[in-house]
C-alpha cells in the first residue's frame, strides 16, 4: 500500500468568514428552515394539483407551453440578445457549482411550467415526463404502482433536466448505467424553433447521444421518456462491516456487487441495490440490497425499518452501527430507502447544522429537514461563497471500478475527507462516442465488473471539510480541485460538471470528447443560440463578449481540439 502519510501543513490564521461561518446554524434554523419547509410544501400542493388532472389534460397544457416557448425563440434578434439561458434563477441549481453565466447579457426562455408527469405507460414500462419533475415528485406516484425509475437518484429535488443534461447516479446504476442511460426518447426544442424526437435509432440519433452531459447546450429539453422497471414494497439491505487499508476496503467493494468469476448478469450473484460508505481510513461499510415483498418483510423475525421518520437516525450514521454490531439486515420500505440521504444531504447536514443529528433536535424539529440547497445558495454572500470554493469540497470522482484503491489513497493524501462514498456504474459502448466513454479496449481485458457491452466505474463521493481545513491549517482548495482534475485526466476519470471546476478549455477537452458535441452543435443550429459546454460549466463570471468570443472562433475552427 502507498504510503498516506498527509502533507505537514501551517495552521491558518482565522478571519471573519469563519466565524460567520461557524455561527450560520442561526440563520438556517430561522429562516432558512422555515422557507424551506414553506417551498417543500407549497411544491407538493402544485404536485398533487397536478396529479388530479387527466394524462389528456397535462398533455394539452404540455402542447401550448411548447407554442410559447417556440414563440419566445423566434422573437430573439441574435445581433441584440445575447445567448439563451433558462429563465430559472442562478441560485436555484441544486448543484455547488454557481450559475455565473446568467451574470452576463442573456436570454431568457421561461420553462417554470414543465414540471408535470405526462405519462404512465405499463404496457411499455416507460415514464413521459417533463424536464422539472424532480425525484420525490416521480417516487410518489410510481412506487405505489410498483414501479420504479430504472435510476433514482437520492435528493427529492434533483430533477429529470438536470440528471439527463448533467449527471445523476443512483445505487442502481451498476445494471442500469447513469440516469441518462434510461432514457428512451427526448423532446428537444433546437435553435430554429423545431420541436424534434430524438431516439437512439431514428434520424435525431446523433442528438440523442449527444445530449447527456451537454447541459442543455443543443437545445431546450421539454420531455424525456424515461424506462420504468417493476419493483417491490421493501428493500432488504444488508450492511457488512469491513476493517483493513484503503484497498482492502476498495476490494471488499467491488466483491459486494462484481462476481470475480465474470457473471456480471447474473441476477442471482448481483443485487439490486450497491453503495459504500468509508468512514476512516480504515473502516467502511457496504450495503447490498435486493426488493422483497412485504409478505416476506414481515415475517416472524425480519427487522423493518421506516428510516423516512423525521425522527430517525441519519442514514449515514445508522449504517456506520455495522462497524460496532457486525454484519445486520433490515427490511426498508423502497421509497424511504431510494430518498435515505434526503433528510441530511448525505452528511454534509453535520455542517451546515452541527446538532442536527441529535435525538433532541430530530424529535423537536426534524421535520423541517432538509434545508433547500438553493436556499442555502441565496443566502451566502460572496465572501462565504469563495470560503466554501476553498475550504469544503464537493466533487464526484467517476474511475474505472479497478482503480478505486488508487484514488482513495490519493484522496486521502490530499484532501482527507470522510465520510467516502462509492456508488458502481457502467459505461457502455455505444455505436458513437459521446463526451463520456469507457477506455479503449477494456472489453478485451474484461476487468472485475466489466462485460464485453460495457465497463464498470465508480462514482468516489468526495463531500466535507478536509481534514486540514477541520485541524485549522492551511488548505488551498483551488489547487486540490486542480490536482483532483489532474489525476482524472491521468486514469480516464471525469468530473461531473455540477461541481466547481478548475479546468481551462483544453484541460477540459481533455477528460471529455468534444467531436460528437460540436458535431451535433453545428447540425443543429446551437452555436450561436446556446452557450458551448465549457463555457456553461467554468468557474467565474462569464462576460458576454468572452462568450460570443468562444461561439466565434468555434464557429470557425474546422475541428475542435
Amino acid at each position: 500500500m502507498a504510503d498516506l502519510e498527509a502533507p505537514l501543513r501551517p495552521k491558518r490564521k482565522k478571519i471573519w468568514v469563519d466565524y460567520f461561518v461557524q455561527f450560520r446554524w442561526i440563520i438556517v434554523i430561522f429562516v432558512v428552515l422555515p422557507i424551506s419547509f414553506s417551498l417543500y410544501f407549497l411544491t407538493y400542493l402544485g404536485d398533487v394539483r397536478s396529479e388530479s388532472k387527466s394524462f389528456k389534460q397535462r398533455q394539452k397544457e404540455h402542447d401550448e407551453n411548447v407554442k410559447k416557448v417556440v414563440k419566445r425563440l423566434k422573437e430573439r434578434n441574435p445581433s441584440t440578445d445575447g445567448l439563451v439561458c433558462t429563465a430559472r434563477k442562478p441560485w436555484i441549481a441544486v448543484g455547488m457549482r454557481n450559475v455565473d453565466y446568467k451574470r452576463a447579457r442573456h436570454f431568457e426562455v421561461d420553462l417554470a411550467a414543465f414540471r408535470n408527469i405526462l405519462e404512465i405507460d405499463r404496457e411499455r414500462m416507460i415514464a413521459r415526463v417533463e424536464p422539472l419533475v424532480n425525484m420525490g415528485q416521480i417516487t410518489r406516484v410510481t412506487v405505489p404502482m410498483n414501479l420504479a425509475l430504472a435510476v433514482v437518484a437520492e435528493l427529492d429535488d434533483l430533477t429529470v433536466g438536470g440528471l439527463i443534461n448533467g449527471y445523476g447516479i443512483e445505487g442502481s446504476s451498476h445494471i442500469y448505467g447513469l440516469f441518462s442511460d434510461t432514457v428512451v426518447a427526448y423532446e428537444i426544442i433546437l435553435a430554429d424553433g423545431s420541436v424534434v424526437r430524438a431516439t437512439k435509432d431514428n434520424e435525431y440519433s446523433d442528438l440523442f447521444y449527444a445530449i447527456p452531459w451537454s447541459q442543455g447546450t443543443l437545445g431546450l429539453l421539454v420531455a424525456a421518456e424515461i424506462k420504468l422497471i417493476p419493483i417491490k414494497e421493501y428493500m432488504k439491505l444488508t450492511y457488512t462491516p469491513v476493517v483493513g487499508n484503503l484497498n482492502d476496503l476498495a476490494q471488499a467493494y467491488a466483491d459486494s456487487f462484481a462476481p470475480r468469476d465474470g457473471d456480471q448478469d447474473n441476477p442471482a450473484k448481483v443485487p439490486d441495490f450497491v453503495e459504500t460508505m468509508i468512514y476512516s481510513p480504515s473502516e467502511a461499510v457496504c450495503m447490498t440490497g435486493r426488493y422483497a415483498s412485504k409478505e416476506e418483510a414481515k415475517q416472524k423475525g425480519n427487522k423493518r425499518n421506516s428510516v423516512g421518520w423525521w425522527f430517525k437516525p441519519w442514514f449515514y450514521q445508522h449504517a456506520q452501527t455495522a462497524l460496532k454490531k457486525g454484519e445486520f439486515v433490515e427490511y426498508i420500505p423502497t421509497r424511504e430507502y431510494y430518498h435515505r440521504h434526503t433528510r441530511c444531504l448525505y452528511w454534509e447536514g453535520k455542517l451546515i447544522l452541527p446538532f442536527a443529528d441529535q435525538f433532541w433536535f430530530r424529535f423537536l424539529l426534524g421535520w423541517l429537514m432538509p434545508p433547500k440547497v438553493s436556499l442555502l445558495k441565496a443566502t451566502q454572500g460572496e465572501a462565504i461563497r469563495t470560503y466554501y470554493h476553498e475550504m469544503h469540497v464537493i466533487q464526484d470522482l467517476l474511475v474505472p471500478l479497478y482503480k478505486v484503491g488508487d484514488a482513495l489513497e490519493w484522496v486521502h493524501r490530499e484532501m482527507e475527507v470522510y465520510p467516502i462514498w462509492l456508488c458502481p456504474h457502467r459505461i457502455y459502448r455505444l455505436p458513437v462516442k459521446p463526451m463520456i466513454f469507457p477506455e479503449p479496449g477494456f472489453e478485451v481485458q474484461l476487468k472485475q465488473g466489466d462485460t464485453h457491452y460495457a465497463q464498470m466505474y465508480t462514482d468516489i463521493g468526495v463531500y466535507y471539510a478536509p481534514g486540514p481545513v477541520l485541524r485549522g491549517e492551511v488548505f488551498d482548495g483551488s489547487e486540490a480541485v486542480r490536482k483532483l482534475e489532474d489525476w482524472l485526466i491521468d486514469n480516464h476519470g471525469f468530473q461531473p460538471q455540477y461541481a466547481v471546476s478548475e479546468l481551462s478549455e483544453k484541460r477540459f477537452w481533455k477528460m471529455f470528447d468534444a467531436e460528437l458535441y460540436e458535431h451535433a452543435r453545428r447540425k443543429y443550429g446551437a452555436i450561436g443560440t446556446f452557450m458551448s459546454v465549457y463555457y456553461k460549466s467554468k468557474k467565474g463570471r462569464k462576460t458576454e463578449k468572452e462568450v460570443q468570443d468562444a461561439e466565434k472562433e468555434t464557429l470557425e475552427a474546422p475541428d475542435a481540439e
